[in-house]
């Protein structure tokens, strides 16, 4: 049985290699979550088919009872909600690795790790390792769900000595984790668990709203090694391995948003960022003029344009406006204009949002390109199409070195002729703050709701 469980073990790791390959691209994203599919059977069935397997019962109803709630989250989630919902997982996994920590501590006999109060030591490491990254995933899930979800403010909670205290609690979580090997101490085990608990907190309140689609791939990989960590407790290859991939993925991703956002990925690691001060958000302050227009003048400027720039964000989600956008730009292109869509890699609130909204759509993927390939186009564009976009957009990161966005990378959508600017209100982004593009003289402001306005326009464009 060794050797079978061994060869189907590797066969779903080749699975879960082929997915994350797959999910690297939209094109081939539904090829990556079949094989992701298939490794997690294959992985389950053959854990299930192991000697030391038994209860048999409580294993399918857990099974079922997880299925059913998934599906039904599947089912009812809105594309909106996804940000809140994969932190919500990240949750369950860290809590998981320290359910399965907690089990092997109580009663490692079963787990072929020793006694209580003579565990191994070398189990202990792993298992204390994989309990405190576990907890400090769950916490710090929580707190990322809750600021997500509107819960609690999505602003910076900040206070006096807040770094060193982190730094001080990691020493002694540190200590904690070599009493616990030295002595098997069950006291240890305690604070180990209650203390990352708290770190988890801590190293999550002072991120402010605009770094959150950092946070969501940080708590990823997090969840991977806690999962890691456990799997060598289990002495349980595959979990090694999947945990070790999603680990690893979610640390390059990690990094690619903190390039994204001009982020330093040390501060990120150690929650170190996100506390800065958050400038007012006024919307028109003082002397500032802004230009508003109707659908039918921006249905006027965008059938007159040669090129348009289409740039979604997080309120194009809100407003379930994808669709409508899409049959705009297909109206425009049957006028002759050429219609592109450019993606921020931190738009919306987690990597890759606007992507999955746009191919709900149906837009092909050859028409969404990237930041860094899209910027230089702004200058040779007529107008660009900003739809629910805020901080992504705003000219502050570049221009204001006080501002909390100074120095991420933005699309340059100021550079363009014309810069139409779908939004309710002037009400600042989730960076809580002003955005200087909306008094930009080639910038005219369309108010109202993303769905409402784009389909108007198309009335105007058909009319």
């Amino acid at each position: 049985m060794g050797t079978w469980s061994a060869l189907a073990y590797l066969v779903a790791a080749v699975c879960f290699i082929m997915a994350l390959r797959g999910l690297s691209s939209p094109v081939s994203a539904r090829s990556g979550l079949r094989f992701g599919v298939a490794g997690m059977t294959i992985a389950v069935a053959t854990t299930l088919a192991l000697p030391g397997v038994s209860s048999f019962g409580p294993i399918v109803a857990a099974i079922a009872l997880g299925g059913i709630i998934g599906a039904v989250v599947a089912i009812k989630i809105q594309m909106t909600a996804l940000p809140q919902l994969v932190a919500a997982f990240h949750s369950l996994v860290g809590l998981a690795a320290v359910c399965v920590a907690v089990a092997a501590f109580t009663n490692p006999a079963a787990y072929g790790i020793g006694v209580p109060g003579a565990i191994v030591a070398g189990s202990l490491v792993e298992m204390s390792l994989g309990t405190a990254i576990g907890a400090i995933t769950f916490t710090g899930s929580i707190i990322a769900f809750a600021k997500l979800q509107g819960l609690v403010s999505g602003s910076p909670v900040i206070f006096k000595g807040q770094h060193p205290l982190n730094a001080l609690l990691g020493l002694i979580l540190l200590a904690l984790i070599v009493t616990l090997v030295v002595t098997n101490a069950s006291l240890a085990f305690v604070m180990i668990v209650l203390l990352s608990f708290l770190i988890g907190v801590l190293i999550i309140i002072p991120i402010g709203g605009a770094d959150m689609p950092v946070v969501v791939s940080m708590l990823n990989s997090y969840s991977g090694w806690a999962a890691c960590g456990i799997g060598f407790t289990l002495e349980n290859n595959l979990l090694i391995i999947t945990g070790s991939l999603v680990g690893s993925s979610g640390a390059i991703l990690s990094y690619i948003m903190c390039k994204g956002m001009n982020r330093s990925f040390i501060s990120v690691i150690l929650g170190g960022f996100g506390g800065e001060s958050v400038a007012g958000a006024a919307g028109g302050q003082g002397d500032k003029q802004v230009k508003s227009g109707s659908a039918e003048d921006a249905a006027f400027i965008l059938k007159n344009a040669a090129s348009v720039i289409i740039i979604p964000g997080y309120g194009m989600a809100v407003a379930q406006a994808q669709h409508a956008l899409k049959e705009m730009g297909d109206t425009l292109i049957k006028e002759g204009v050429q219609v592109r869509y450019a993606i921020h890699p931190v738009a919306g609130r987690m990597p890759g949002h606007m992507n999955v909204l746009l191919a709900e759509a149906n837009v092909p993927y050859d028409d969404v390109i990237e930041l860094d390939d899209i910027n230089r186009d702004f200058a040779q564009t007529d107008v660009a199409f900003v739809i629910g976009a805020n901080d992504i957009t705003n000219p502050a990161a570049k221009t204001d070195p006080t501002s909390p966005i100074y120095g991420m990378p933005i699309l340059d959508v100021e550079r363009a002729r014309t810069v139409l600017f779908i939004k309710r209100s002037l009400a600042s982004g989730y960076a809580g703050i002003e955005n200087e593009l909306f008094f930009y003289d080639n910038t005219m402001m369309l108010f109202g709701d993303a769905k409402k306005m784009c389909e108007d326009i198309i009335k105007s464009l058909e009319g």
